[in-house]
């Protein structure tokens, strides 16, 4: 953020969101219907679930998911008028990659 690259910016921030979300627990049917009033738990904290931990594996899983979602974009966008957005997303995927090529090649 501090060197102002945009692009590596914008693909950190929306990568990491998907890591986040790949963390969150499932929801069950069960829970979604919830219970009655006087059996809903009570206190702070007493609804949280706690978070899934990413294997390094997962989490380099993502973000080659991440990457991939914006080369698949890019590739659709053919009209002249959409050349910058597809320049931007290829930039955002060799970031991201960048990022899986190990420390010193990104």
């Amino acid at each position: 953020m501090r060197a102002r690259d945009k692009v590596a910016v914008s693909a950190l921030r929306s990568t990491l969101g998907a890591l986040d979300n790949a963390e969150a627990v499932p929801v069950g049917e069960a829970e979604l219907r919830g219970v009655a009033l006087e059996q809903s738990p009570v206190g702070a904290g007493a609804t949280e679930a706690v978070r899934r931990a990413l294997s390094e594996s997962d989490a380099e899983n993502v973000v080659r998911a991440e990457a991939a979602e914006r080369l698949e974009a890019a590739a659709q966008l053919t009209a002249p008028a959409h050349a910058d957005r597809a320049a931007q997303l290829r930039a955002e995927a060799a970031v991201l990659l960048g990022f899986l090529d190990g420390p010193g090649t990104a």
